[in-house]
């Protein structure tokens, strides 16, 4: 499936992002980076080290927490991306943003949705990511590999998204960030 960057710039301004009190929240960005290869459409994840003290395993986006150096939550998106990936800021054009999401460790997260151009030559930081992970787009829109459970965290419940690719499970948030970038990029 090929998608043209305008058309996801336009999907994604169609829909005003909801914007969440920092309440006593930590401030992070991620960024959903998308590149074309062989003409399809791919999204691109990390697998965190088994070796982190948190998540340790998990299938991510690129990003992290906001530095007092960063101007701004894209900013730290980008910076995180060019940290963990060696995608260099200058080299992502963003296609817009998402609705902020609160994580349950403690995290206001405001995702960013991104391109660039392949082939690019990834610089692997392997302290903090140890795969690389690419998906078809129009794999992740398949709805056998999609399903929802209700999980109770210090007395709530939260639905928590599921996918699974091949021997890959992309869940929590990162797979409701991805849930969301699906619906507002498919065509109603």
């Amino acid at each position: 499936m090929r998608l043209d960057p305008e058309q996801v710039r336009r999907a994604l301004a169609s829909h005003a992002p909801q914007r969440l009190p920092r309440e006593n929240l930590a401030p992070a960005a991620v960024l959903v980076p998308l590149f074309a290869r062989d003409g399809e459409e791919q999204v691109l994840f990390t697998r965190r080290p088994d070796t982190m003290p948190h998540h340790r395993g998990e299938i991510s986006f690129p990003g992290g927490r906001r530095q007092p150096e960063d101007p701004d939550l894209l900013a730290t998106a980008l910076r995180e991306t060019e940290e963990e990936m060696g995608i260099a800021a200058q080299d992502v054009r963003i296609l817009g943003r998402l609705d902020d999401f609160f994580s349950v460790h403690g995290y206001h997260v405001t995702p960013f949705v991104g391109c660039f151009p392949y082939p690019y030559t990834f610089r692997v930081n392997v302290r903090e990511v140890a795969e690389v992970i690419t998906v078809p787009l129009a794999r992740l829109r398949d709805p056998a590999i999609f399903h929802i459970e209700d999980w109770s965290h210090r007395g709530r419940d939260y639905p928590v998204h599921f996918y699974q690719i091949d021997h890959h499970q992309i869940w929590g948030l990162t797979a409701a960030i991805l849930t969301q970038f699906l619906d507002r990029i498919t065509a109603r």
